[in-house]
């Protein structure tokens, strides 16, 4: 097994490595922005911290970076996890700070939560609303499970067969995990996400779609 994690100059790589480490010592875990590296791979994970535009343009940085991502993941079908904004980058189109391209590789939109009178960004401790217990990501993980978010913006999938699990905030119901064959993205931060989130890194390492 070899995880990649990959380094775009401000994801949260460190403390997805340190998880990672921590769940399996004897893995080969690699942080790089080489698209070399991708083919020797087994797994993804691209972490997010920032924007959705920062994050695509620094994937863009290396000549033919995501090409080779794309190959990897809609075409040798590697499980790949988006984290945070990672998942976010995984929509057809984001709203931040402008109108920007995501990768389209799960279809939707990235909006701007609702305010109302709320605090945002929604930053703290919120607990799942599940969608799909069957689904292997959330082995060992129970309705009402808390899971540490910090986003002021939130993926809305165009196909609601994608959600495997929510959120509530205000009147915003945040889609915390989403799935689409052998890709997923998580808007909470498992690695920020003591026990439940090692547990939900572990069932990614797992994953084996078909």
């Amino acid at each position: 097994m070899k995880i990649i994690i990959i380094d775009y100059g401000s994801g949260n790589v460190a403390s997805v490595y340190n998880a990672l480490r921590n769940i399996d010592s004897n893995c080969l875990i690699e942080i790089t922005n080489n698209e070399s590296e991708l083919k020797s791979s087994t797994h993804i994970i691209l972490p997010g911290v920032g924007a959705f535009n920062d994050c695509m343009q620094g994937l863009r940085q290396q000549p033919n970076f995501l090409s080779e991502l794309r190959k990897q993941i809609i075409k040798e079908k590697k499980p790949f996890l988006g984290i945070c904004v990672g998942m976010q980058v995984l929509a057809s189109i984001g709203y931040e700070n402008g109108e920007h391209q995501g990768l389209n590789y799960i279809n939707g939109r990235v909006k701007k939560l609702a305010e109302e009178n709320l605090k945002i960004p929604h930053m703290g401790w919120n607990e799942l609303m599940i969608k799909n217990n069957k689904h292997p990501l959330l082995k060992n993980i129970a309705q009402g499970d808390h899971f540490y978010f910090a986003n002021s913006y939130h993926f809305i999938c165009q196909n609601d067969n994608n959600v495997l699990a929510q959120v509530q905030y205000g009147s915003n119901k945040i889609n915390a995990i989403i799935a689409k064959e052998n890709i997923v993205g998580a808007q909470f931060h498992p690695e920020k996400s003591a026990e439940k989130g090692l547990e939900f890194l572990k069932n990614f390492i797992n994953f084996c779609p078909v």
